[in-house]
């Protein structure tokens, strides 16, 4: 796959480590409070996602994982998943040092490609109902709210939730 952005490129195996910490230094724990895109304040714990999650997701059949890199360094990744159609779009994360610097952007841009390479012309993502500032973010980007919800129950292993949470679906038509 070529990507307009040079930073970025198809993850592999041997970066399993670097973005299992990246997912987690972006979503849970002290760290992740330094960027905007936390969800410490919803989720208790330090775990969003484990090395042998991020194995999982890459062996998947239709999925890619793509890193945005400086250097050595993985400092943004999304993962994209083929439904036909549709791409499913998660796991986006940047480094909470780094989100402001258009990386996302980048990323984001880099999923729509993706997705026209293989012939989709929808991607959808779902997120936490709660997280506002981030769903603007999106529908900023082309990204619409499409009315689904789906419970995000707790599973014990991601954190603990500090209340009820849910998730609505939003996508972008490409």
């Amino acid at each position: 796959m070529l990507f307009t952005e040079r930073n970025i490129s198809t993850a592999t195996t041997n970066d399993v480590a670097a973005i299992t910490a990246l997912l987690n230094s972006a979503y849970r724990g002290e760290s992740s409070k330094q960027g905007w895109t936390t969800e410490a304040h919803l989720i208790d714990g330090t775990i969003r996602s484990t090395e042998e999650d991020v194995t999982a997701v890459m062996q998947k059949p239709g999925s890619v994982i793509l890193k945005y890199s400086e250097g050595e360094i993985i400092t943004g990744c999304v993962n994209l998943q083929q439904h036909t159609y549709k791409v499913y779009l998660g796991m986006f994360s940047v480094s909470p040092l780094q989100q402001g610097s258009g990386i996302g952007k980048k990323l984001l841009q880099a999923a729509a490609e993706y997705a026209q390479q293989i012939e989709c012309s929808i991607i959808y993502m779902s997120v936490i109902t709660l997280r506002t500032e981030l769903i603007a973010w999106y529908q900023r980007h082309g990204y619409k709210d499409t009315g689904e919800r789906i419970p995000f129950n707790d599973d014990g292993k991601a954190g603990k939730h500090l209340q009820q949470l849910e998730f609505m679906i939003l996508e972008k038509h490409i």
